[in-house]
């Protein structure tokens, strides 16, 4: 079962995964799957080979990095506006321009898998930021551009991003929804930087 465990705490991602969502996924006992989990975090928290931890907030579980790798981890996530973008952050910045506000199930959709880590380079490059809640179950965060994000690629507003092109079929899929997305923003940053 830990294998099990450990996949579906990774694609739970930051939002972390409830014990009554684990006793609905798999088969075993909740009483079972509760040894299991502190199986896991003891296994995790002995390996000196791993990076993780199980943190438990209320009925919550998720991975988290151990509190040893913080300075690195720290250091990563500051790293300079000159460092170029992944292309994972680019994805994830464009969809969150062209669709703000937007939740991060709906990035992951478009994109087709986690955006957890994109969004918080993003957040701590100041590139976006929390706009609210939505009024659903969970009540999951909307993200939207930041004003950093607007002086940094030189717009005095949205309506300076590229416009879409509408796609060919009304059935056109998510996936290549999210690619023109990227693709149209990522020629909107070349052209700005050839004028510069």
């Amino acid at each position: 079962m830990t294998a099990e465990l450990e996949s579906l705490l990774y694609v739970a991602g930051d939002d972390g995964i409830s014990l009554d969502q684990l006793d609905d996924l798999l088969t075993a006992s909740r009483p079972s799957i509760k040894r299991a989990l502190t199986a896991f975090k003891e296994q995790l928290n002995a390996d000196k080979q791993r990076g993780l931890t199980l943190f438990q907030f209320g009925q919550q579980y998720k991975l988290v990095t151990k509190k040893q790798y913080a300075t690195i981890v720290k250091h990563y996530f500051e790293a300079p506006l000159t460092t170029d973008l992944s292309q994972a952050s680019l994805e994830t910045l464009a969809i969150i321009a062209y669709q703000q506000p937007v939740t991060r199930i709906t990035i992951d959709e478009i994109r087709g898998v986690q955006s957890g880590g994109a969004l918080q380079r993003l957040l701590l490059r100041q590139l976006i930021e929390e706009k609210g809640r939505k009024n659903a179950p969970g009540r999951p965060i909307l993200y939207g551009t930041s004003d950093f994000f607007m002086d940094y690629f030189g717009l005095t507003s949205l309506a300076d991003l590229p416009p879409l092109t509408a796609p060919e079929t009304a059935s056109a899929s998510e996936e290549q929804s999210g690619q023109d997305l990227l693709a149209q923003f990522e020629a909107h940053l070349k052209d700005k930087e050839e004028k510069s």
